[in-house]
């Protein structure tokens, strides 16, 4: 199948990678590139047909929990703690003119 990689295509690829490639470079990245478009031909010539897509390898389940509420409206005991409070909240002292 000897997918042959042009010049040009190396060259477009390395501007687009924003890679600045040798004549030595330019070569192997052509080689390696032939070799793994013939690789993906090589994988295109299996019978798929029984095979059913997947999503992922493993099987994922739902792993979230169920959002109950486990502590009540606790306001009162919250603002206990603060050094002042008006209408239900933190009283803060003014930061912004």
């Amino acid at each position: 199948m000897a997918n042959i990689i042009s010049d040009e295509t190396i060259e477009y690829v390395g501007i687009l990678a924003k890679l600045e490639l040798s004549a030595q470079e330019r070569e192997q990245a052509k080689k390696d590139i032939g070799r793994m478009l013939d690789y993906i031909d090589k994988l295109n010539e299996l019978d798929t047909s029984q095979v059913e897509p997947l999503s992922h390898v493993f099987p994922v389940h739902n792993v979230f929990r169920e959002d109950v509420v486990t502590n009540q409206d606790q306001r009162d005991v919250i603002l206990a703690n603060a050094p002042a409070c008006k209408d239900g909240s933190f009283k803060v002292p003014k930061t912004v003119e």
